[in-house]
């Protein structure tokens, strides 16, 4: 887990105060270097909507178009509350296009903002507009540049709401069950306002596209929650029964779209890689259980976090890389051989503020991770795909934390990154025609 991704939720507060101020210096050299990097690649060799797929899951692996798909992405969580004005939506062009020239096919993303600044949900059942054609935007844009989304829909955590937040608001209503954040899972109450909250996405019309979300190939797909824990009930019932419900009224809203949970990919007590490949004994102890919870049948693919940096404090930095190995090749041999499923590993980051932190071992710590992925795909396997926590643009420092980077003000980090692009893209066939990739992978 990141470390409660405190420094850039703090920004709501500085936002409602002063307003955001970004350099124009900054976003010209934005442009300038994606222009520089690419010549004259146009947006029109890009795919549009029309004749755009779903992406569809057959056993272990993603198709799109009959084809096995690979995922090399990225979190920019912020899409949504920077498309909100005028002067701050550049940003979110920029940030997918940028994703695009590198090659990368799915940004993660919020597609939540419960409670105070910018609310898209003001209340339950009471959404802003305004905001809802921010995340229009979002989508949009996406699919201008030919990027697809994984969208989130609540926050385990308080920042943007989360649980919190419902829980406070039938609190408030004097019909909440309990003032525990975890009755979010339990109360019959929450599970009537967040149903109401995914039925409302779902079936919004975008006011750009005139096309419903469900109906939408852009979205690559659903997360029901971000790092979801109910720690008042460690044996993990609570969650999964959740999930269960939850899991299931999604799909009898959307069949077109896949779904997964947004885990962390913790083992539960139950499970007996609780002590050979958790962390630490607290990891069984959250109320998730990755096998448990990634088995139920309207959940397409597992997703697992990798943030061994802050998992463990007392390992050295080569001890960390050796424990992702281990991390990710159980949870692939997971759902290879027991689930049956893709796993994605949706986050992966490694802190600029480590006390041995050294700039090279950013770079050792992606290709680990990507060349997992890569020899996973090579041999058909489930691994499917990494998505890194995470980027921006410049002048956006008040929205990172200690993982964010603008990946060309990287080299070596921007040049292993493409060429994960183009290796994903070789065994799918892909990069001879597709004119952005032909151009990216001949270099």
């Amino acid at each position: 887990m990141k470390k409660d991704m405190r420094s850039h939720w703090s920004l709501r507060k500085t936002m409602a105060g002063n307003g955001m101020l970004y350099p124009i210096l900054g976003f010209a050299s934005c442009v300038a270097f994606i222009y520089m990097s690419f010549g004259d690649l146009k947006l029109s060799s890009f795919p549009r909507e029309r004749g755009l797929s779903f992406v569809e899951r057959n056993g272990t692996r993603f198709f799109l178009d009959g084809k096995p798909l690979y995922v090399n992405g990225w979190n920019s969580y912020w899409l949504m509350s920077h498309s909100v004005e005028e002067n701050t939506r550049p940003k979110v062009s920029a940030m997918l296009q940028a994703g695009a020239r590198m090659g990368l096919t799915v940004c993660r993303t919020w597609a939540f903002n419960d409670g105070g600044y910018n609310a898209l949900q003001i209340s339950p059942g009471q959404f802003d507009e305004r905001i809802f054609k921010a995340l229009d935007y979002v989508i949009a844009e996406a699919r201008q540049h030919g990027v697809r989304l994984l969208l989130s829909l609540v926050n385990n955590l308080q920042p943007y709401g989360g649980k919190t937040q419902y829980v406070n608001w039938a609190w408030q209503e004097g019909i909440g069950l309990s003032s525990s954040n975890d009755s979010f899972f339990f109360d019959p109450s929450i599970r009537k306002y967040f149903k109401n909250y995914v039925l409302t996405v779902l079936t919004r019309r975008n006011t750009i596209t005139g096309t419903e979300y469900r109906n939408d190939p852009t979205i690559f797909a659903w997360e029901l929650m971000n790092e979801p824990r109910c720690m008042t009930d460690p044996s993990g019932d609570t969650l999964q029964d959740w999930l269960e419900e939850m899991s299931s009224f999604i799909k009898s809203i959307d069949k077109n779209h896949l779904l997964t949970i947004g885990l962390e990919g913790f083992y539960g007590p139950k499970s007996p890689k609780k002590k050979t490949v958790n962390p630490e004994e607290w990891a069984s102890l959250l109320g998730s259980d990755f096998m448990r919870n990634s088995n139920i049948t309207h959940v397409d693919f597992a997703s697992v976090h990798i943030y061994a940096d802050q998992w463990f404090h007392h390992l050295g930095f080569k001890e960390k890389l050796n424990y992702v190995s281990k991390w990710m090749r159980s949870h692939i041999e997971d759902c290879d051989k027991e689930l049956k499923k893709p796993v994605m590993f949706t986050e992966y980051g490694l802190s600029d503020q480590n006390r041995d932190y050294q700039p090279t071992q950013r770079e050792l710590f992606y290709r680990t991770i990507l060349d997992i992925i890569y020899k996973s795909a090579k041999k058909k396997g489930s691994g499917a795909g990494a998505l890194v926590w995470q980027y921006f643009v410049e002048g956006m420092a008040e929205y990172s934390d200690d993982f964010g980077i603008v990946p060309w003000e990287f080299p070596r980090i921007y040049k292993l990154t493409v060429e994960q692009s183009c290796k994903l893209a070789r065994i799918q066939g892909l990069v001879e025609e597709n004119k952005n990739l032909k151009h990216l992978c001949s270099k």
